[in-house]
């Protein structure tokens, strides 16, 4: 049996949904934790941190937090674009340590990309970035997760690096790990081999090899098969990324996932 939590990617950077009813939603539907996605209608100087921290108090919902990243840049060779970048997600980290949230899931990627700059250029800044993030992370009582990206500098393919050069854990992404290329052996595999690092995992269903974040079982992913590695003994915490408004597609996506895990 495993010992994973699970929480879901919430969906309030559209404002579709509020924090607060993200928060009422996990408790009603027996999820462990939310992972608020902090851009958006929800990024951190729109939060009510207040507020959200006393609903996670009363329902007794943990919280973990993704960072933004689609205006941010950790590894372009333009210094004050990148130092402002890491002065807004340490901020960040400092908004999601109010929370009193646990782990932080990073992007570790640029838009500084052929042909005007090579991975020769963008991807040591990156590292520094990674590095400097997860040091200020753990100074705050938040540990670092690296997600693996489709077709970028770390994909599931090339994230050893981050292992190698850096301190932070990794955030699996098994719809991004599909468009890379892997099979559903393949990911289960790198779990195996790394579930010492592995300390999240997005549960991102599709239909096909695109990253369609459909409600869990909706699409073709061989779930039970990628986290087979899992099952035994792993403490980390796994996060269903649909993208619905629908309570009820989250609560059968709790019932799919939570039957993969205990098969």
């Amino acid at each position: 049996m495993t010992n994973a939590r699970i929480g879901f990617v919430t969906q309030t950077h559209t404002g579709a949904v509020t924090p607060l009813e993200s928060i009422q939603w996990a408790a009603e539907l027996g999820y462990d934790f939310i992972e608020l996605y902090m851009d958006g209608a929800s990024e951190r100087t729109g939060l009510d941190r207040e507020a959200i921290t006393a609903a996670l108090a009363e329902t007794e919902i943990d919280c973990l937090v993704h960072l933004p990243f689609v205006d941010l840049d950790l590894g372009t060779p333009r210094d004050k674009v990148r130092e402002g970048s890491i002065r807004e997600l340490r901020a960040c980290l400092d908004a999601a340590a109010d929370l009193g949230a646990e782990k932080a899931v990073v992007h570790a990627s640029t838009h500084a990309t052929a042909p005007e700059w090579s991975q020769r250029r963008t991807k040591p800044r990156i590292l520094a970035s990674v590095r400097e993030l997860e040091a200020y992370a753990t100074a705050n009582g938040i540990e670092l997760c690296v997600e693996n990206l489709p077709d970028d500098v770390f994909t599931i393919r090339s994230i050893e690096e981050i292992l190698a050069e850096t301190d932070a854990s990794l955030t699996v992404d098994t719809g991004h790990a599909r468009v890379s290329g892997c099979s559903a052996a393949d990911t289960a595999a790198f779990l195996d081999d790394h579930r010492e690092r592995v300390s999240h995992v997005h549960v991102n269903d599709a239909r096909e090899a695109r990253d369609e974040h459909v409600p869990v079982g909706s699409g073709t992913t061989d779930f039970e098969t990628i986290l087979e590695p899992l099952v035994d003994g792993w403490n980390g915490t796994v996060s269903v990324e649909a993208y619905t408004f629908d309570k009820d597609y989250m609560r059968l996506s709790k019932e799919k996932l939570d039957a993969c895990l205990s098969a």
